[in-house]
């Protein structure tokens, strides 16, 4: 595998910020976006579960309806694809099934050696604290593959602005998740900056690394 040296990679870092203005005119190609699709599939998650399913928007009558509920922020339409990361509203015995099954079919071994695997994600999210949380824990479990979506896509040049300013009532009501089973918890447009958006070169804030990092 080939690696980056430490340098480029905090060149891209630095390089990644919140778009604010996107340039209407210029698309994603088509294999950047497939790559991008594969770094959501291949995120993280507790267990590996997998609670959410992400919505690429890139028809321009639903972005515009988006937009009116997004704070009428413009990344939403000028974007060249706006992402809603939505997640399941409820994890039952199915699913849990569903997932152990579907690993047992990948790793090709018997269903019956993830019976200990099983019951201890049903211990936890179905029958112990949690599951009286899932949504909160779900929601958790998202922002860790928007973080995992922003970084591939601060790595292949493209821009993202990962955006909670907006109202999931009404974003769920306009892509029909309620019927769905889930509920939207946060948005990420990407494409590409425009020249004059004045916040691509100003400088990161950030605290102090000592004041963020302690070695124990």
């Amino acid at each position: 595998m080939k690696t980056l040296a430490s340098t480029e990679v905090l060149d891209v870092l630095n390089w990644r910020y919140a778009t604010k203005q996107f340039d209407p005119s210029r698309k994603i190609p088509a294999d950047v976006w497939e790559t991008l699709e594969q770094a959501l599939v291949l995120s993280p998650s507790s267990y590996g579960l997998q609670p959410w399913k992400f919505f690429v928007v890139t028809d321009p009558a639903t972005r515009a309806a988006l937009r009116e509920h997004s704070w009428n922020q413009p990344q939403v339409t000028d974007c060249s694809h706006h992402v809603v990361f939505a997640i399941r509203t409820t994890i039952d015995a199915a699913y849990v099934e569903k997932f152990i099954a579907r690993t047992a079919a990948v790793r090709n071994m018997p269903t019956g050696s993830l019976d200990f695997y099983r019951d201890m994600i049903s211990a936890d999210l179905l029958n112990g604290p949690r599951s009286a949380m899932i949504k909160e824990w779900a929601a958790r479990q998202a922002y860790i593959a928007l973080g995992t979506f922003m970084t591939a896509a601060a790595l292949l040049g493209i821009d993202t602005c990962p955006m909670e300013g907006l109202d999931p009532a009404k974003y769920d009501e306009i892509l029909g998740l309620a019927d769905q089973g889930l509920q939207t918890v946060v948005a990420c447009p990407a494409g590409y900056r425009t020249a004059s958006d004045k916040y691509a070169t100003l400088p990161k804030v950030r605290f102090e690394k000592d004041e963020l990092i302690r070695h124990i």
